[in-house]
């Protein structure tokens, strides 16, 4: 239970369990009402389940009491009327808390199962999550064969539609309907090459489609079901923030560049990042603009880094490193996004990376409408790979992140180990990063030398690099390239 001090003589209680984005949110919005917000962990403290239940006739979560007023959920926070929300607050101000306030836990509940599951209560649920639940153990999932290829937890359109026309009483015609929704909202995806065709559901259609969380491919984030209500991805990405934030604090050296894996693994802050990374299956990314876009995911990146860094161990060789960047992923609004996707697909404008003889997202690839128009260069100086030759680790906001970006291109290139100037051999020692990326950076010599001119802070090296630059013939090499890991340990 964690309680926010104030002079109030009353409190708000939140009744949330872990990983639900809709307690996170409710909570963001509490704290920043000026009153003390007492947070219960349903999970922790199931002994509570029933009463709270009793006060509320719900089992979803997060619960929210003003005194002994009860408001609802989330969605009802945020919808109350500017004055009702006031005045609920003065309540909480001005008035003792009253005898029948909801319960607290008690510091050492007799029989305490702390640890239990959180049972009955759940996020506020999505309206069709109940159903796909049902379907998941209606014995209709199995493996079929087409071609020579065996797809393992498949199923047809004729099937489902047969499933919820005998177990939930639909018409074939609602059926079909309900099929189409699951798709639209990200429950279940096509099978690729077996006669799908992109978004479309339909009885009788010769396709094979697979529930999201069936994904063969390993994402950290699969394997569970977001049942939740889907929030709107720039409302995620900056709940994902506050918890990589509160990691990063803990976890990560003052200058950004080394990280405690071993400590991070073992804080339950990281835990309840996971469980919030679930709901990154099923959220909408068309809506975002594109300085959402930028802050999304080179958030997400550098958090994917860290997550397949403690879930597989940091690569060490080439091969290794290879398969970590074109392997390690998350499900993200129902498509699979591994870190080469995010890099070179999104952020760079779908241009091939290194060892990349493709683009990553073909003409027809659903993930092509999320990629950015062009490629972006300073993301350079954001993304962390997870060894020591790369930028800092920090975390970026949608506003002024092109100002955020170049204060880290600023300092970047402000270091010697990424950016050094000769000026007695005419000579410009830049990070490998300028090397691999140069089509970003113009493409020639003389255009990446312009370029890094202009992103220099002034200081004595950017007046150095202008004077070697009007010199002319002026030789760039390229630095060797620390790949050994930033962790600590």
């Amino acid at each position: 239970m964690e309680e926010f001090e104030s002079s109030s003589l009353g409190r708000v209680t939140v009744y949330s369990i872990q990983g639900c984005p809709h307690c996170v949110q409710a909570k963001a919005t509490l704290g920043g009402l000026g009153v003390p917000v007492c947070d219960v962990d349903m999970g922790k403290h199931p002994e509570l389940r029933a009463r709270v239940k009793e006060l509320t006739g719900r089992s979803s979560v997060p619960q929210i009491f003003f005194n002994n007023i009860h408001v609802g959920g989330n969605d009802d926070l945020h919808k109350l009327a500017p004055e009702e929300l006031q005045r609920l607050v003065n309540v909480v101000r001005k008035e003792p808390l009253p005898a029948d306030a909801p319960p607290l836990p008690e510091e050492n509940p007799t029989g305490s199962t702390s640890g239990e599951t959180d049972g009955e209560f759940v996020c506020e649920r999505d309206e069709l999550a109940d159903l796909v639940e049902n379907f998941k153990h209606g014995n209709v999932i199995g493996s079929h064969r087409k071609g020579l290829t065996v797809h393992k937890k498949s199923f047809s359109s004729d099937q489902l539609v047969d499933w919820l026309h005998k177990e939930k009483g639909m018409a074939r015609a609602e059926a079909c309907s309900t099929g189409q929704a699951m798709m639209q909202k990200k429950y279940m995806v096509s099978v690729r090459g077996c006669g799908e065709k992109e978004g479309c559901f339909g009885e009788g259609r010769d396709a094979l489609y697979r529930l999201l969380e069936h994904d063969p491919h390993s994402a950290l984030n699969a394997g569970r079901l977001a049942a939740c209500i889907p929030i709107p991805a720039a409302e995620l990405s900056l709940l994902l923030r506050e918890l990589i934030l509160k990691l990063f604090s803990e976890h990560l050296s003052a200058d950004g560049k080394s990280v405690d894996y071993k400590g991070m693994s073992g804080d339950p802050a990281f835990e309840r990042y996971c469980e919030l990374a679930i709901q990154l299956q099923r959220v909408e990314l068309l809506s975002l603009s594109r300085e959402e876009k930028l802050a999304f995911f080179i958030n997400i990146y550098n958090a994917l880094v860290i997550h397949g860094n403690l879930r597989l161990g940091a690569p060490t060789n080439m091969l290794q490193r290879y398969k970590f960047f074109n392997y390690v992923s998350y499900l993200i609004g129902g498509e699979l996004f591994t870190l080469q996707d995010i890099e070179n697909g999104v952020l760079r404008g779908n241009r091939r990376g290194m060892a990349q003889l493709l683009r990553p997202f073909s003409k027809t690839d659903p993930r092509l409408q999320v990629a950015l128009p062009d490629a972006e260069p300073l993301i350079h100086f954001a993304l962390n790979c997870g060894a020591k030759g790369c930028p800092p680790i920090k975390t970026y906001t949608p506003k002024d992140i092109d100002s955020q970006l170049r204060t880290a291109a600023e300092a970047f290139l402000e270091n010697d180990d990424s950016c050094l100037v000769d000026s007695g051999k005419r000579e410009v020692r830049l990070s490998q990063i300028f090397k691999w990326y140069k089509a970003d950076f113009g493409g020639t010599d003389e255009k990446l030398l312009k370029w890094v001119l202009d992103h220099m802070g002034d200081s004595p090296k950017k007046s150095s690099l202008q004077d070697v630059i009007s010199a002319g013939k002026t030789k760039v090499i390229f630095l060797p390239y620390d790949w050994s890991t930033n962790g600590t340990h």
